[in-house]
């Protein structure tokens, strides 16, 4: 491992190393993949890594190649103390919105973890119901702490796999490429096809007639 990516997972350490070192043993980073796509369900994901786990190359998964994130994803998930994901469908995000689906993930993710956490920190979410366990916001936590960059590999990977699955289904509408969100072609496609059943009709209403 590099000195520079050895330094680097140093810092991304830092929080959760003085959290342990407060006693608190099973810290849950949670993280969301899919808030803005017009196509798609939002996926969160939790995980409560050991305290000596020291992965290269994990961090904010917009920052990583979906070739290494599939690799990391299996590192992580072997390694992980605990993990669960939650996939929140276009249809629950039409009827409570987006943040409020994302929020309802995060609630469902710490009721499946195996082993419950003693802290959570979550990236940026405020006013969620985590079932009793202390939590902590933190802004742009992805690239901030350890666990919550796991969390955002896991549910970026689970929800690629998820939309490269709908792209067998509708192939017209370029999904394995841009995962339902909003590029010139995926627009190109809901003008010329209309909307399909995964569209999030709240997100596509002035794109469409439908």
């Amino acid at each position: 491992m590099k000195e520079t990516e050895i330094e680097r997972l140093k810092k991304l350490k830092e929080m959760e190393n003085q959290l342990h070192n407060k006693g608190f043993n099973n810290i849950c980073g949670i993280d969301e993949a899919g808030r803005g796509p017009l196509a798609g369900p939002v996926v969160v994901a939790g995980v409560i890594m050991p305290k000596e786990s020291f992965i290269e190359g994990v961090n904010d998964s917009k920052k990583v190649s979906e070739k290494k994130r599939e690799k990391l994803y299996d590192l992580i998930i072997k390694e992980a103390i605990s993990y669960s994901v939650a996939i929140i469908g276009q249809d629950v995000i039409d009827d409570i919105n987006i943040l409020n689906a994302t929020k309802q993930g995060v609630t469902e993710v710490v009721e499946k973890l195996e082993i419950k956490p003693d802290l959570i920190l979550v990236d940026a979410l405020e006013h969620i119901n985590t079932k009793g366990i202390p939590y902590e916001a933190i802004i742009k936590g992805d690239a901030k702490c350890y666990s919550i960059a796991a969390a955002s590999i896991i549910a970026k990977v689970t929800r690629d796999r998820i939309m490269r699955e709908w792209d067998d289904i509708y192939p017209q509408y370029g999904f394995i490429k841009h995962k339902g969100y909003g590029t010139k072609m995926h627009m190109e496609a809901i003008r010329e096809y209309g909307l399909t059943p995964i569209h999030r009709k709240s997100f596509t209403k002035n794109l469409t007639k439908i």
